[in-house]
């Protein structure tokens, strides 16, 4: 029966692989059973956002002096670039590993998959969703999730059109979507996310038209996280959820924030993982809170609960750079750092202008007053 242990490390630069590399020789981590890495680099968040690539490449050097190279080849790595307010940059280390937990499931399960490349012209058009929908079912098949509704978050790293992926595709007699490499950020992450929409049941194929990508918000997963980056062409797809196959202390939950300041569903997610639902988090409560994961954006009617916000309006700064700073610090007055993970720009990622949300909490490091509340164990 397999476990999964999350590690949240500090960052000091997008090449600071420092911490995993001591983790490593101290033995709390095992480079062989790390299935992924999910990072907050300090970047712009745009196309020409290196610091991922550079964040991607920093591991895979690490790696290499460890595993084989289609070992490292099978890490799944998906690097979100803006730490913009005062997110801090930081590794989310996944490691699977077999054999009896003490702690008896259901528990975190974990599975990944990583599509083959993507035809650029198929880049935000439903060939795309149909490719991540399968990426997903794979994930969980590998999960061992049969079903759905067990399934808490997604975590996909998708690619974006650069000017040589345009051209390459009107070489080959195909237009892509757009030429503008920004707005193919966006779309790339609308198709992944309706793609997981898929996958899990809450969208149907029929639904969903290469017209309806991007455009349509009705249509959305309320478990979906894509980021786009220039450094792949594939997919990297990690998905998170519940199974009774898994042992293992920690437990996984997730919320859909309505807007950037909806945090009651996320204190009430809080709650049924057994932290306090009451004011902010406290230690020790606060050290059992793993790993939180969540998207961001501004909304598209340019207004907040009914008064204006600028975000889309500023030429300057990206409004997904806006919301990361705006909803991480939202979420942090809940749970007490701002070491979170926190990816702009949820183009069908929750409702206009909200966002899905994921909390990972160690179930074992209760303290008695704690268990009183937990739901999960």
């Amino acid at each position: 029966m397999p476990y999964a242990r999350i590690h949240r490390l500090s960052a000091a630069a997008p090449n600071d692989t420092a911490p995993l590399a001591e983790c490593i020789a101290a033995g709390t981590i095992d480079p062989a059973a790390i299935v992924a890495v999910i990072g907050k680099t300090e970047g712009n968040g745009c196309v020409n956002d290196f610091t991922r690539g550079y964040a991607v490449q920093s591991l895979q050097i690490l790696f290499a002096r460890h595993l084989p190279q289609e070992a490292v080849e099978r890490i799944s790595m998906v690097m979100s670039g803006g730490t913009e307010g005062g997110m801090a940059p930081h590794w989310i280390v996944v490691e699977v590993l077999a054999g009896d937990h003490a702690h008896p499931g259901p528990s975190l399960a974990v599975g990944r998959h990583i599509t083959p490349d993507i035809d650029p012209a198929d880049l935000g058009r439903v060939g795309q969703v149909a490719l991540v929908a399968d990426g997903v079912r794979a994930a969980m098949a590998e999960a061992g999730i049969a079903d759905p509704a067990h399934v808490h978050f997604v975590q996909i790293k998708c690619p974006l059109l650069t000017a040589d992926r345009v051209a390459a595709a009107r070489r080959a007699g195909r237009d892509p979507a757009t030429s503008d490499t920004l707005k193919s950020m966006g779309l790339s992450r609308a198709a992944s996310a309706l793609g997981v929409a898929v996958a899990l049941g809450e969208i149907e194929p029929a639904a969903i038209s290469d017209g309806a990508i991007g455009t349509d918000r009705k249509l959305y997963s309320g478990r979906a996280s894509a980021s786009a980056g220039i450094e792949l062409m594939g997919h990297e797809i990690v998905v998170f959820g519940m199974a009774a196959g898994w042992s293992g202390p920690l437990a996984i939950d997730h919320a859909v924030m309505a807007d950037g300041i909806d945090t009651e569903p996320v204190r009430a997610m809080l709650g049924r993982l057994g932290l306090s639902a009451q004011g902010q988090l406290q230690p020790p409560q606060r050290d059992r809170l793993v790993a939180m994961l969540a998207k961001a954006e501004a909304s598209s009617t340019g207004r907040l609960r009914g008064y204006r916000h600028t975000m889309l309006d500023d030429s300057d700064i990206s409004s997904t750079r806006h919301a990361r700073g705006f909803v991480v610090g939202a979420l942090a007055g809940l749970v007490g750092h701002a070491e979170i993970y926190v990816s702009g720009g949820a183009e069908h990622q929750g409702p206009d202008g909200g966002g899905p949300v994921a909390a990972i909490v160690d179930r074992a490091a209760r303290t008695t007053s704690d268990q009183s509340t937990s739901r999960l164990s």
